[in-house]
């Protein structure tokens, strides 16, 4: 792969991106893609051969609890810590 980017390449992403960029900005995100782009050919370097495919990086199981039925948190305990009730629910402020 090439990491050479064109001025209108880096515009062209710019266009996607739906950015307005700086001839500066251009230049400089054309670098930094530049750079993105060798780091990326040197990852594609490397012999995975033998590494078999997998979904995550590390090994993950399922980390939910069971969803058992169990006592809810008392009323007046949850709203203890509320700015503002009215001994029964929540008060916020009005959305609309």
């Amino acid at each position: 792969m090439s990491t050479q980017l064109s001025e209108d390449d880096v515009l062209k992403v710019a266009s996607l991106s739906r950015l307005k960029l700086s001839e500066t900005e251009v230049h400089t995100l054309g670098k930094q893609m530049e750079s993105v782009l060798k780091y990326i050919d040197m990852l594609n370097e490397l012999d995975t051969e033998s590494i078999e495919p997998m979904a995550h990086a590390i090994e993950i199981s399922n980390v939910f609890r069971n969803d058992q039925l169990q006592e809810s948190l008392p009323r007046d305990k949850a709203l203890s810590n509320a700015p503002q009730t009215d001994g029964n629910y929540f008060l916020v402020p009005a959305i609309l």
